[in-house]
């Protein structure tokens, strides 16, 4: 139950990260996907797949890591790490969009928004 718990939270967040983020950049059609190390844009999405890409691939992995954690059981001794390795893997998504959406803005910024 708390891994649905948490899976969720973590959902709903992404989710409403990308919400703000359609907010502030309601005036692109399309937002950079993958940059070269030059600072290049080599390939860009639609701004709702851009934002939605995310929150979409974070609602994949926690139904299917509550599915996995439905049906198997840990070694013994390690029960405890459930919960904590949801975390990390929620806040890893956060962060992920986080960069993500910066490298955008920075993007958008210095082609003159």
């Amino acid at each position: 139950m708390e891994t649905a718990l948490v899976g969720t939270l973590f959902c709903f967040a992404s989710c409403g990260i990308a919400l703000w983020a359609n907010k502030r950049l309601r005036g692109e059609a399309r937002l950079p996907m993958q940059w070269l190390l030059s600072g290049e844009v080599t390939w860009s999405a639609p701004r709702p797949v851009a934002l939605a890409f995310v929150p979409a691939l974070a609602v994949l992995v926690f139904a299917s890591l509550a599915v996995v954690f439905l049906y198997t059981q840990p070694r013994p001794g390690q029960e405890w790490m459930m919960v904590p390795s949801l975390f990390a893997v929620g806040f890893l998504f956060l962060a992920v969009q986080l960069f993500h959406l910066w490298m955008v803005e920075k993007t958008v910024r210095r082609n003159g928004r």
